[in-house]
């Protein structure tokens, strides 16, 4: 937000009386909630209405953090709903996404209270970005087909209509952003990339009888298994599709390899969870999310199983 107050004309020195300096916000990977929302208050007077929708235009995935890391593996672009709703439920009470089909058309409903105004921006903010984002991931000029919000109509609309580029409603029962669902059913870039590469992979198996080494089939399956694991464990046929493969082909396959495809996704969820625990900048909410649990006490517990040791008592022994 600051970057992008500077961007619009204010000044390094227009923050001097902020609770957190400019400096020591940069080593900081959270700030007080309400410091934040007061910060959105204090832009929207000063720059004009629509500060919070530029601010979301401004966001890249990389500024999400782990939750962005995880959205860059998505199978599909509306998967990041998903993802989004089972990390602010295992590490904060701040976001509900809900996605509601009517037909052709899909609801995303942000189930969130407005209890003061910077709230209200701060939604903005983030309906904002999700246009972004969802670009991002299919990179496809994807837009929405209407945008609610809650709260009162801004004075000017500028900033809503470049952003939404839309039908905007305000006063309405909920914030959401509604998209044709066949634009949040897409392939994100990302997984068209691995179907294509298995796609050929399978072509040179069928027509020059060049077979994947078992080793290296597991490896990728793996790879995949990793890349779904934020959004829960994945299901077999969700592998199976990206494989361009039937679910009995990949058992068979992964059966000629001495694995089945159960303990390839507890052997992935525990490399994964070690890996990361060696980092010690990673949290352990962080790392329960990516490995596909939805409540940091059953990571605990599945990782005591995998190791007699709790994550905490792992990462004090390296």
């Amino acid at each position: 937000m600051i970057n992008c107050a500077i961007a619009e004309g204010m000044s390094r020195d227009d923050f001097m009386d902020l609770p957190t300096s400019i400096e020591d916000a940069k080593h900081l990977q959270v700030v007080a909630a309400e410091e934040f929302l007061e910060l959105h208050e204090m832009l929207d007077d000063r720059l004009g209405p629509g500060f919070g929708v530029r601010v979301g235009q401004k966001m890249i995935i990389e500024d999400y953090g782990v939750l962005g890391l995880s959205w860059r593996t998505c199978s599909r672009v509306g998967e990041i709903f998903k993802r989004s709703d089972r990390y602010f439920k295992l590490l904060s009470n701040t976001f509900v996404w809900q996605i509601k089909e009517d037909g052709h058309i899909s609801h995303v409903i942000l189930n969130r209270e407005a209890h003061r105004r910077g709230m209200e921006l701060s939604t903005e903010a983030s309906l904002s970005a999700t246009v972004v984002v969802l670009q991002a991931m299919s990179e496809k000029d994807i837009l929405p087909i209407q945008v609610s919000f809650k709260h009162n109509q801004s004075q000017d609309l500028t900033s809503y209509d470049a952003a939404f580029k839309c039908k905007i409603l305000f006063n309405q029962p909920t914030y959401s952003i509604s998209y044709k669902t066949s634009d949040l059913n897409l392939r994100t870039a990302k997984a068209d990339a691995s179907i294509n590469k298995y796609l050929l992979k399978q072509v040179d198996e069928n027509a020059k009888g060049i077979k994947i080494p078992g080793n290296k089939f597991v490896s990728d399956v793996e790879a995949l298994i990793k890349d779904g694991l934020p959004t829960g464990i994945p299901a077999i046929q969700n592998i199976s599709e990206l494989l361009a493969m039937s679910n009995r082909t990949l058992t068979r396959r992964l059966s000629e390899a001495n694995v089945t495809y159960r303990d390839l996704v507890k052997k992935t969820q525990e490399k994964i969870a070690k890996d990361m625990l060696r980092d010690k900048n990673q949290s352990i909410g962080d790392i329960a999310f990516l490995t596909g649990f939805s409540e940091q006490s059953a990571f605990n517990r599945a990782f005591k199983k995998w190791t007699n040791q709790t994550p905490s008592e792992f990462r004090k022994s390296i």
